[in-house]
């Protein structure tokens, strides 16, 4: 897909999310699948200090171990990897025109663009962390991110744990209630017992381009093979994040981007989320 149609803006600003189908070409999808495991078992050349690594079950406990930077040991069973803007291989897809236009269609056509995140995601097979119902929205933003673009990177179903959804609750009343995106007992409730919900079924590939305020979930793995994912949020470069933090945001369009050129000589000074 190289474009999205005003039918198609529309079916987005009504139900939340909208699928765009394959956007990567069969070998940067391959190239990710692979950069994506090399990272995980170690092989890559890449800053780790640099980037945030969760293990999807810790030996000692059996849930997931803390979010910090640096490699966790050479295993595939991580739960989420995080500054993946930081990765050339990464970084080139999260550029695709596609997104671009998506983003000035958001922010405005002159409106430099940040990553707020650029986080692989991943359900290992038998495993997987279950997720409620939530928004992603966060409290330490001085203005919420909109969008959230959003790749398997294997098919994902019912069974090995695909996000779900909740169309049009992007538009509901319970957004203003708490600004950190999760809901209180009553309103968890009131949800599931009313709502329709809708599985984001996706082969190998395809991407939806999802609302951050839309209310979305995902279960365990129950199959042999894992769930991997790609999700980037993209948010308007003048956000600022709240005291006592501090940190800048790559830009990923606009003067000054980020690109694959110049990604060896940037010296990040961002806050990790």
């Amino acid at each position: 897909m190289m474009e999205i149609t005003a039918r198609q803006w529309e079916e987005f600003d009504r139900e939340g999310f909208l699928f765009l189908g394959q956007v990567a070409t069969d070998k940067e999808l391959a190239d990710m699948q692979q950069r994506i495991d090399d990272i995980m078992l170690g092989l890559a050349r890449v800053n780790y200090d640099q980037i945030m690594m969760q293990l999807d079950r810790e030996p000692d406990t059996g849930r997931p171990g803390p979010q910090t930077r640096g490699h966790k040991g050479s295993t595939l069973l991580y739960r989420k990897i995080q500054q993946l803007e930081f990765d050339p291989f990464f970084l080139s897809y999260m550029r695709h025109p596609i997104f671009e236009a998506i983003c000035q269609r958001t922010y405005g056509q002159q409106a430099p663009i940040s990553c707020y995140r650029a986080m692989f995601m991943n359900k290992p097979a038998e495993e997987g962390t279950d997720l409620a119902w939530h928004q992603d929205r966060w409290d330490d933003l001085d203005q919420d991110p909109e969008i959230t673009i959003y790749t398997a990177l294997d098919s994902a179903y019912r069974e090995n744990g695909c996000v779900h959804v909740i169309p049009r609750s992007h538009r509901n009343e319970f957004n203003s209630y708490q600004k950190a995106g999760q809901l209180n007992p009553q309103q968890l409730e009131e949800i599931t017992n009313q709502a329709q919900t809708k599985p984001l079924e996706l082969s190998a590939g395809e991407v939806v381009l999802l609302h951050n305020w839309t209310l979305h979930k995902s279960g365990t793995n129950r199959t042999q093979t894992p769930r991997r994912a790609f999700s980037v949020c993209y948010m308007r470069a003048d956000t600022k994040i709240q005291p006592p933090q501090s940190g800048e945001f790559p830009i990923i369009f606009g003067e000054d981007a980020l690109t694959e050129e110049n990604l060896p000589n940037y010296q990040p000074s961002i806050i990790y989320v």
